[in-house]
């Protein structure tokens, strides 16, 4: 399905467009005195997915996405902007956000979300 992401091998709805795929590269220090870079690349390239956001969720959906990351560390399945293929790697979750937009009027609770976002960064750990 296009747009859809996967966490711990589970299919999320289509996320809305425009989620920001970052590939950082680190390295052991800058310049030198002269300006000359004089690091070295420091480990592999780290994924970073900024912005992540579904419009729309029912609450049981978004529940279920927040609930993958009780562990913190999930394995998530997303397009690899450099290869043009599917990419798995460990990803920890940043701050997840989301407005209440519909209750149920018996019980009060939020039956539907608006602007769901979440950033997934990558763990970094070596293949």
């Amino acid at each position: 399905m296009p747009g859809c992401i996967y966490i711990n091998g589970r299919e999320y709805p289509a996320y809305d467009r425009g989620p920001g795929l970052t590939i950082a590269t680190n390295v052991s220090s800058g310049k030198n005195a002269q300006g000359e870079f004089v690091g070295q690349r420091v480990g592999r390239d780290q994924d970073k997915i900024d912005g992540l956001q579904w419009t729309f969720l029912d609450a049981a959906t978004w529940s279920s996405i927040l609930k993958e990351f009780e562990e913190f560390v999930v394995t998530v399945k997303f397009p690899d902007m450099k290869n043009n293929t599917w990419k798995t790697e460990r990803m920890y979750p940043g701050n997840r956000t989301a407005k209440i937009w519909e209750i149920d009027p018996e019980t009060g609770l939020p039956t539907m979300y608006k602007d769901c976002k979440v950033n997934l960064i990558d763990c970094g750990e070596m293949e």
